[in-house]
């Protein structure tokens, strides 16, 4: 899709309310306008999952095989870490996205810096990677690339939205709301 097509779509989801706009000098920073809208997109996107048959085969067609790879939950990363287990945790996504938010603790490496920075990770301890979502495919790829060097690495099955959603811990440059404690 073009930046002008994208740009467009962004308008029309603005004027309908679901997503709020604010200027960075000559960018536009996009949103989603509340809790509800996400609540919303995520039923849906469950529901084209369930009732569409063709979308699991775009799926894996778009996101390739996670085969040979280790996935873990967001209930499970989060029991892990409170228990106090040696893990890294990855944001893979672009660093623009890890300022905005990303979960408590978690470090930046950008998947298209990851094998030019390996070294910054510790081989001893376990590397959980996550990104967007469910349908983006940073966290696989991370994790498949870990392995490949010889790291113990897991993908997280969701990505930030589903994490803060959950009142997992987030924090925003640099200022945190940690829920790790509860």
């Amino acid at each position: 899709m073009s930046v002008a097509n994208t740009s467009r779509h962004l308008q029309v989801l603005k004027e309908a309310g679901l997503v709020a706009a604010t200027r960075d000098g000559t960018r536009v920073r996009y949103r989603l306008a509340s809790p509800a809208v996400y609540r919303f997109w995520v039923a849906l996107r469950s529901l084209a999952a369930e009732r569409l048959p063709g979308v699991q085969g775009l799926v894996e067609a778009y996101l390739g095989s996670r085969e040979g790879l280790e996935a873990i939950s967001g209930d499970e990363l989060l029991a892990r870490l409170r228990s106090g287990e040696p893990l890294v945790v990855v944001d893979v996504r672009p660093a623009e996205e890890y300022q905005a938010a990303h979960v408590a603790g978690a470090v930046s490496i950008p998947l298209a810096e990851l094998e030019q920075r390996l070294r910054e990770l510790p081989r001893e301890r376990e590397v959980v990677a996550y990104c967007r979502g469910p349908y983006c495919a940073f966290a696989p790829e991370a994790a498949r690339t870990l392995r490949e060097h010889g790291y113990a690495a897991r993908y997280l099955t969701d990505g930030l939205p589903e994490w803060a959603a959950a009142g997992n811990g987030v924090e925003s440059d640099g200022v945190g709301s940690s829920t790790a404690d509860r």
